[in-house]
Order: structure tokens, then C-alpha cells, then sequence
């Protein structure tokens, strides 16, 4: 049988540890395309590259990783998926899978992320797509202790399929694989950052801000992402990129619009 072909992307760059991990691990599984960023792209979210020109690099394949081919996209993560699918893979792939990402992707973190973002617009394609995080934003986070977990992930999807519509959002935590409690399928937790602009003024006399800020939980439920991560639990949450409010609907109905 023809083994599934696996696009893979990330949002830290094509050189960050935790995609080399991820395409390691892929290889086991099927046969692998990168696509990603030619430089860090956290925090993009789902930006897409439309007022200036995009530009792509066929790498030169790392024999340790394996990977059938790779490419450097000088655009966003959702960028990479887009060109990938419409330009430089020859076939449709099987799956997508995205990171893994350094830092969480918990809770309210998942409108920002980059990877997420990847593995959304590959499902927007009708593709299955997983986004990949560990809870570690160290550059020399331990990656090697998720692999039984994100090769587990990966085949039963590609076995059982993800209903359409919708993407897994993975957060493993920052322990040693054998420390894992197990796999909780969950919902995403109510959560915000506390946000502030650090001011600041350069040599030159002008001012600049950075932005800082505490995460802040108001979920004290025990089915969230982050009661899971919390407590040793890798968590598992379908995500899904229909932004209907569906129980707003009928309210928003009792509004006086319909005489216009």
C-alpha cells in the first residue's frame, strides 16, 4: 500500500528543533514534505502574505531527518500550507501536521498561534490537521519524549479520520513521556492575557513599547485543556474554524433589525 504523504509546517522557523523532531517522527509514519517559515513566525496567527511577493527554497534534504523534500517559504505559516497545496506538493496529502511548537497553545493562546493557524488553513482544504505544542519554550526543549504521543495522535487519525470542519489542537506538558497521566480529550479553557505596554525610549529619544503581560485562568473547570496540562495530562481539543455563535443566533433575532 502507498503510505500517506504528511505535509509538515510550523510556525518557529524550518531550522527549530521541534519541527526537526516532528518530521523524525513523521517519517516513521509515512512520507514527509515540509513546508515552513524561513524565520520565526510566532504570534502570526492567520495572516497571509497579500501585498508583497512570496518566495520559496527547495532545501537541501537533511539526510538525518529524512524528509522526502523540504521547502523555506519566506511568508506566514498559513502561507506555507497554501503554497504547498497549490504549488509545490505533487499530490494531495494525507495529513498536516503542525510544530511542534515551542511554548503552549492552550486555552485563548490558540487565536494567536501560528501553528495553529498552519493546521487550520489545511483544514479550511478539507484536510485532516493537527497543531503540535509542548508546554516548554526553551530552543532545547526535550521534543523526543512526545514522539510516542504525537505518532499515537497522528495514526489514529489517519486511521479514523477527524470530522470535517474541525482540527485537533494538541498541548503535551513539560515531563518526561513515562510522567504522562495520559491523553484527556478536551475543551478549551476561558482564559485572557492581562495585558501592558512596557514603555521604553530609545538612544535616540524616542519612545517604544513592549509588550508584557500574566496569563490569567478564569476556567476552574476539570474537562479544560489547561486542568489537563496541569495535571500531567496531554490535551487534546477539536478546534473548529466556523466562528458562528450559534446560541447567539436566536437572540440576535429579537433585536428590532427586520424593518429596515
Amino acid at each position: 500500500m502507498k503510505k500517506p504523504l504528511i505535509l509538515v509546517t510550523n510556525d518557529d522557523g524550518i531550522t527549530a528543533p521541534g519541527l526537526r523532531a516532528l518530521i523524525r517522527f513523521m517519517k516513521e509514519i509515512g512520507d514527509v514534505i515540509v513546508v515552513a517559515p524561513d524565520s520565526p513566525q510566532s504570534g502570526m496567527g492567520h495572516a497571509i502574505t497579500i501585498d508583497s511577493t512570496l518566495y520559496s527554497t527547495k532545501m537541501k534534504v537533511n539526510i538525518d531527518d529524512g524528509a522526502t523534500a523540504e521547502y523555506s517559504c519566506s511568508g506566514t505559516p498559513a502561507d506555507c500550507v497554501k503554497l504547498g497545496l497549490q504549488v509545490l506538493l505533487e499530490r494531495r496529502p494525507d495529513i498536516c501536521v503542525s510544530g511542534i511548537n515551542h511554548g503552549s497553545n492552550s486555552s485563548i493562546n490558540v487565536i494567536y498561534s501560528g501553528t495553529m493557524s498552519a493546521a487550520i488553513e489545511a483544514g479550511i482544504e478539507g484536510i485532516p490537521a493537527i497543531g503540535f505544542s509542548l508546554c516548554d519554550y526553551s530552543w532545547n526543549a526535550d521534543f523526543e519524549s512526545s514522539g510516542r504521543t504525537v505518532k499515537r495522535i497522528v495514526r489514529e487519525a489517519l486511521e479514523n479520520g477527524i470530522p470535517k470542519g474541525v482540527v485537533l489542537n494538541v498541548n503535551i506538558p513539560k515531563l518526561k513521556g513515562e510522567s504522562f497521566n495520559g491523553i484527556k480529550i478536551c475543551r478549551q479553557a476561558r482564559a485572557n492575557w492581562k495585558e501592558k505596554f512596557d514603555k521604553r525610549t530609545n538612544p535616540m529619544g524616542k519612545d517604544y513599547y513592549w509588550l508584557t503581560g500574566e496569563f490569567e485562568l478564569l476556567d476552574k473547570g476539570e474537562d479544560t485543556d489547561e486542568w489537563a496540562l496541569s495535571n500531567g495530562y496531554v490535551s487534546v481539543v477539536p478546534t473548529q474554524f466556523d466562528l458562528t455563535a450559534h446560541h447567539a443566533i436566536q437572540h440576535i433575532n429579537n433585536w428590532n433589525l427586520h424593518e429596515y
